[in-house]
């Protein structure tokens, strides 16, 4: 199944705010994932089990040196142009 996944990652306590998100957006790079990065938040696009599985990596890798948040929203329903998709499309 496919999802779109939107990220906001939160370093805490450090004054290297960009390095520790450009390192976690990297890691979902080389993952393979579609990412579109924008000001407050990173688009994900990719098979369910690639996207949660790059994201728990992404994480563990910047969380041994940082500490940080992450707020996740995930959707099977909308595809990466923002329209309706699947078994329940006709649904409104």
């Amino acid at each position: 199944m496919m999802i779109q996944a939107e990220v906001s990652l939160y370093p805490l306590k450090t004054d290297k705010i960009g390095v520790v998100i450009e390192s976690f957006n990297g890691d979902l790079k080389d993952a393979g994932l579609d990412v579109h990065e924008a000001a407050m938040s990173t688009k994900l696009t990719g098979n369910v089990d690639e996207v949660f599985a790059a994201l728990g990596e992404a994480f563990k890798h910047v969380a041994n040196d940082h500490q940080v948040v992450l707020v996740l929203k995930a959707s099977n329903a909308c595809s990466s142009d923002g329209e309706v998709e699947g078994k329940n499309a006709d649904v409104k």
